[in-house]
């Protein structure tokens, strides 16, 4: 039962009470003799909480311990599809039927700040005695916090890293991965040496646009300028990432192949036909089991290489974020440190194989001693923000579009990160005129 039909409940058995002064006495009598209250079950605090795919299957078997520490609190969980959740959420934003709280995808808190749907979190989170801000990720903090108020409390963590065959390194005389760009480029040439013209180094499929984007955070790309509102991609920062991004392509270290193009990922990774590839912490339950008994022992993961020395790689994951809309917004924000415990962060791993944000809980033996992890953690101390706008998922499409007519040779440099500022600033425009709006008239338009 959800709290409108609560609301209905109450409302009728009080109306019938003023009908019939006989029925109610007999209604609180029959509720005397069987041990509880007539308003018993419209006191009950119902919170409602959206959260998306696998970890929307899964919080659910947290949920009895929470309402057994908050007794007359029920938790509402709704799993809704990654697929359908973004159009899900802002019909319910429009028809002000929102949750109390949801998991929101890090690049989706930006766009509803912009609808004002969010409440901020800065207060409860100074006075709480669970949420300690020093103790999560700096950088995945960062991706809640926008124009200074924090509103999210991130869930769990994710970022890009190297999953490579240390097998093939070794053959090609590398103990381990390297830690700068120049090394790791030396590295895959002599690996491309040893190789026949259908194995690569790197698989870098040209549809995705994390790596070059990555590669742009490495080298202190605004990617976006102005706060937000033009697009920077003919700054020499991230021209320096783009061109470095090409030559996996022009030095025939990666095949220019889009991910459709791939019959099996995991069969290639296993027969030695790439040797690296650049994913989430997700892959290593894929690999663990999907990869052969043969080469189970063959793999390893390291964290990115940068310009001079251990790199940057984007800052993403979930995060719990508070309706402004809830009235039940206590109950809903203890449901959020209840989630954001330590203990309780670990155990959700064990659940979904997320990472926590939190410092503390990487101190348990359930990841420090998990060989595939450590270059996660190592990699989590160095992760930056992705841009904070709405329109983020749009522009990071373009950016892949227009590095595949670069990468085939369809498209020069300088014509891409033409094309591309052209685009984004469209893409912006709205942006633009809604921040003028909020400007001092003397600012405007500028």
């Amino acid at each position: 039962m959800n709290v409108r039909n609560e609301t209905v409940v109450a409302g009728s058995v009080q109306s019938g009470a003023q009908a019939s002064p006989q029925l109610g006495a007999a209604l609180v009598l029959a509720a005397i003799l069987f041990g509880c209250s007539p308003a018993s079950a419209g006191d009950e605090k119902v919170i409602r909480l959206w959260a998306m795919g696998r970890e929307g299957e899964v919080v659910t078997q947290l949920m009895p311990a929470f309402e057994k520490e908050n007794p007359g609190v029920r938790v509402e969980v709704q799993q809704i599809p990654w697929t359908a959740a973004h159009e899900k959420m802002l019909t319910a934003y429009v028809g002000e039927a929102t949750p109390d709280l949801a998991m929101l995808g890090n690049t989706w808190v930006p766009e509803f700040v912009a609808l004002n749907a969010l409440e901020p979190l800065d207060e409860m989170a100074a006075r709480s005695k669970v949420i300690r801000r020093d103790d999560f990720f700096p950088g995945i903090w960062k991706t809640n916090v926008v124009g200074g108020k924090t509103y999210g409390i991130p869930w769990y963590v994710d970022t890009r890293l190297i999953f490579y065959r240390s097998d093939i390194l070794a053959k090609a005389g590398y103990t381990r991965m390297p830690e700068t760009w120049a090394e790791w480029v030396t590295c895959m040439k002599k690996i491309k040496s040893q190789m026949t013209a259908r194995q690569f180094p790197m698989l870098m499929p040209t549809n995705e646009w994390p790596q070059p984007v990555g590669f742009a955070l490495e080298t202190g790309s605004p990617i976006l300028k102005d706060g937000g509102r033009y697009g920077a991609f003919r700054d020499p920062k991230f021209r320096k990432a783009f061109e470095f991004y090409l030559d996996f392509f022009r030095l025939g270290l990666a095949p220019p192949v889009s991910s459709s193009q791939i019959s099996n990922l995991f069969q290639e990774f296993e027969r030695g036909n790439i040797a690296m590839y650049i994913s989430g912490p997700w892959y290593i339950g894929e690999f663990r089991n999907r990869l052969g008994k043969d080469v189970q022992d063959k793999w390893m993961t390291a964290p990115m290489p940068g310009v001079d020395g251990p790199g940057v790689s984007m800052a993403a994951g979930a995060s719990l974020s508070l309706f402004k809309a809830s009235n039940r917004k206590k109950e809903a924000w203890a449901l959020m440190e209840y989630l954001s415990r330590p203990e309780i962060q670990l155990e959700f791993y064990r659940l979904t194989g997320d990472l926590p944000p939190r410092k503390t809980a990487w101190q348990d033996t359930a990841l420090a001693n998990n060989k595939y992890t450590q270059a996660f953690r190592a990699q989590l101390d160095r992760v930056a923000p992705l841009p904070q706008v709405p329109e983020w998922e749009e522009i990071a499409t373009s950016i892949f579009e227009h590095g595949e007519r670069a990468i085939r040779g369809a498209a020069t440099t300088d014509q891409t990160l033409t094309a591309l500022d052209r685009d984004v600033d469209a893409m912006l425009e709205k942006r633009r005129y809604l921040l003028s709006l909020d400007a001092p008239a003397g600012k405007r338009g500028k």
